[in-house]
């Protein structure tokens, strides 16, 4: 009996023993699962904070970047090359070919895979106007040396192209514009020398045009200094409230001459109106736009001055003529540097090229805009705005 009860207790202190353990298993097996499963969730975490820099990273580049996976299908693109291609769509696990359709690419690829890397490549984009980018590339290779994609790097050359060309036509615009006045003065020069200086009535005439085109230069160099200073951004303006009724009274006055050498009427047709500019250069853009008025205007025409309320506080001031007009075609690039409507009358009548240009560079510094209607035969109208008072 004895040997009975021992045994049972024996048992049942096994069996609990046995529960005990149990349970600390489970409990140990819980907590290991639990750690595990946080230990997951922070490797999730890191990996998602990666990715996120990452994208960052890539989406913070200015330039494009695309990343290739071995068999060339897109596995990343940036927001950049999206914005540079116009690209709105996913385009992973695509091919370039298939997102930019420009062949010229494939050649590429094949010269990346032979020579791991190119660099300066550039290419213009068929499809885009006047778009060229420079392309940068390499291959990535593993470990074991073999190839494991292909990184490109895109940057947007247009607006350099877009300087640069503007430069050279810059250039060959002021040094057309300098040489015909230099040659005159050289060649009537050298008359004198040789003799032509014993005449008076022939040295007075060639001192006469010596001097005019002495004048063309000056006015010249005066409006390329008065262009770059206006867009570079270092003119300062002495910006005031300034009524325009007298204003334009004392520009029309200026040029009251000339007028009257075409018999040109000028009228001053601004009622009320006042004006916060700089004094100074207001002149300049109101005497620019009316000397061009008579000068491209008619003879025994008219050239009216208006002003007018515009939205959100500006006031419209418009210079208007009768003359033959200006054709659609010109009338966009009349505010360009050098630009003329009729080249060989605008040299005849010595203007620079430049004066409409400044009006717009002028109006714009004020935080005003420039613009010009015409109908060939019809007259134009030149208008712009300025903050009006307050």
């Amino acid at each position: 009996m004895f040997w009975q009860i021992l045994s049972i207790l024996l048992a049942a202190a096994l069996l609990v023993l046995h529960l005990r353990w149990r349970q600390n298993c489970l409990r140990i097996q819980a907590q290991g699962s639990a750690a595990l499963d946080r230990l997951r969730e922070q490797q999730r975490q890191q990996a998602a904070q990666i990715q996120t820099r990452q994208e960052t990273l890539f989406n913070s580049m200015v330039e494009g970047l695309l990343l290739l996976d071995p068999q060339g299908r897109i596995q990343l693109a940036n927001r950049a090359f999206g914005e540079l291609f116009e690209v709105a769509t996913d385009v992973r696990g695509m091919t370039v070919l298939e997102v930019l359709r420009q062949h010229e690419l494939t050649g590429l690829l094949a010269r990346v895979e032979a020579e791991r890397q190119v660099l300066g490549y550039q290419l213009k984009l068929g499809g885009f106007a006047d778009r060229s980018v420079e392309i940068n590339a390499a291959g990535i290779l593993g470990q074991d040396g073999e190839g494991q994609g292909t990184v490109l790097v895109f940057h947007d050359l247009t607006r350099l192209k877009l300087l640069e060309r503007t430069r050279e036509e810059f250039v060959a615009n002021v040094s057309h514009e300098l040489r015909t006045p230099l040659s005159l003065i050289k060649g009537y020069v050298e008359t004198l020398i040789d003799g032509a200086r014993d005449n008076p009535e022939v040295c007075l005439r060639f001192l006469q045009t010596i001097h005019r085109n002495a004048e063309r230069l000056h006015f010249l160099i005066e409006d390329l200094l008065i262009i770059s200073e206006l867009e570079s951004g270092r003119v300062t303006l002495n910006v005031e409230e300034l009524p325009l009724v007298p204003l334009v009274d004392r520009v029309l006055e200026d040029f009251k001459n000339q007028a009257r050498s075409k018999n040109v009427t000028l009228t001053n047709a601004v009622a009320q109106g006042v004006v916060r500019a700089d004094a100074n250069r207001l002149h300049q853009v109101l005497g620019n736009l009316v000397g061009n008025a008579i000068k491209y205007g008619r003879n025994d025409g008219h050239v009216t001055l208006s002003a007018a309320p515009a939205a959100l506080g500006l006031i419209e001031v418009c210079v208007q003529d009768d003359g033959p007009g200006i054709a659609p075609e010109s009338l966009e690039r009349v505010f360009e540097r050098f630009y003329r409507v009729d080249k060989a009358r605008s040299r005849e009548q010595g203007g620079t090229g430049l004066g409409l240009s400044i009006v717009k560079h002028i109006v714009q510094n004020h935080g005003g805009r420039v613009w010009a209607k015409s109908e060939p035969g019809k007259g134009s109208s030149f208008f712009f705005t300025l903050p009006g008072a307050d």
